[in-house]
């Protein structure tokens, strides 16, 4: 039987610790499904317009191996519906999120990965605007 692995992210400025989350996540099913936060979503939780839009960070996602499908994440509130209008079986979500999605073990098993170390897309973007 199939298992359907979901994530979430906003995939800004990717880098290789959004490679590595979405690989290891592939790892834990048969297919993978990734939820790309709207440019909404991500100035709402951030604070912040993404630098790549909503379009662009999309398309990344989805020419990435392990990825066989994309959709745009609207809300943090919605996961319930994402995981089960995609049928996962795993919802998986990075480390600095662990317990907050606790309440979805009655729908998937939940999985939170450890972050790539000293890999951050906000370190990265203050480094960029440094140096210009």
């Amino acid at each position: 039987m199939s298992r359907t692995v979901i994530t979430f992210g906003t995939f800004d400025v990717f880098h290789v610790g959004h490679l590595r989350v979405i690989e290891r996540a592939a790892a834990l099913g048969d297919r993978l499904v990734v939820g790309v936060s709207a440019d909404e979503l991500n100035l709402r939780k951030k604070g912040r317009e993404p630098v790549f839009s909503q379009a662009e960070r999309l398309a990344i996602v989805a020419a990435l191996k392990p990825v066989d499908e994309v959709f745009v994440e609207e809300s943090l509130e919605l996961k319930r519906h994402y995981i089960t209008e995609h049928g996962a079986d795993v919802l998986v979500m990075g480390d600095d999120w662990a317990g907050r999605f606790d309440e979805m073990k009655d729908l998937c098993e939940v999985v939170y990965l450890p972050r790539t170390p000293a890999i951050s897309t906000t370190a990265l973007i203050e480094k960029i605007s440094a140096t210009s």
